[in-house]
């Protein structure tokens, strides 16, 4: 069973966060949530979430992918979290999948992990001057190899459904998405 960490930080977008975790375990994927400290971690519109565990328990821990929901100040938090980063790189090097929506795309921009590559994010999120090796795109799911970008809360549910497609196949993703009674 595939295994996806998915950190959360003080300001999370909570419709992108609770999409791809719902999501992802209704295809029976495994879902850990770390908070960047210990405790209920607070969503941008005040929702609170208990993670599962602490970014620091999980330093070293066995994922298939890390995806990162946005919102501010959330993807700011994220971004400023050495260990964030540290985490994106490994599973980068190790050609594991990273993805990123809304405004975190800029915390895999900082790390470095979209230079020559096509991405999307929240209009303005990323500063292309300050990232120039992006060709970013306005569409609203982006895959540039094992690296996932999304514009923001209003494509969260495409960008969860693509994840389960790339985690653990098409037959997986259309058994979670009929169930979904998404209009055609």
């Amino acid at each position: 069973m595939p295994r996806v960490l998915i950190p959360l930080a003080e300001g999370f977008e909570e419709l992108e966060a609770v999409t791809i975790i719902d999501l992802l375990r209704r295809a029976e994927i495994e879902v850990v949530t770390a908070g960047l400290s210990a405790g209920p971690v607070t969503g941008s519109r005040r929702t609170v979430i208990l993670p599962d565990t602490t970014l620091d328990a999980e330093l070293d821990g066995d994922f298939d992918l890390v995806v990162l929901p946005g919102g501010l100040p959330g993807a700011d938090h994220l971004n400023a979290d050495p260990r964030v980063h540290r985490i994106l790189q490994r599973h980068h090097a190790e050609g594991r999948l990273t993805a990123a929506i809304c405004a975190a795309p800029k915390v895999l921009a900082s790390a470095g992990l979209l230079d020559g590559r096509s991405a999307t994010s929240y209009p303005g999120a990323l500063d292309i001057s300050a990232f120039p090796k992006i060709d970013l795109i306005e569409t609203p799911v982006v895959v540039d190899g094992q690296v996932v970008t999304s514009m923001g809360p209003g494509t969260a549910m495409d960008f969860a459904l693509k994840l389960i497609e790339l985690l653990a196949g098409p037959e997986r993703r259309e058994s979670v998405e009929s169930k979904l009674l998404r209009p055609s």
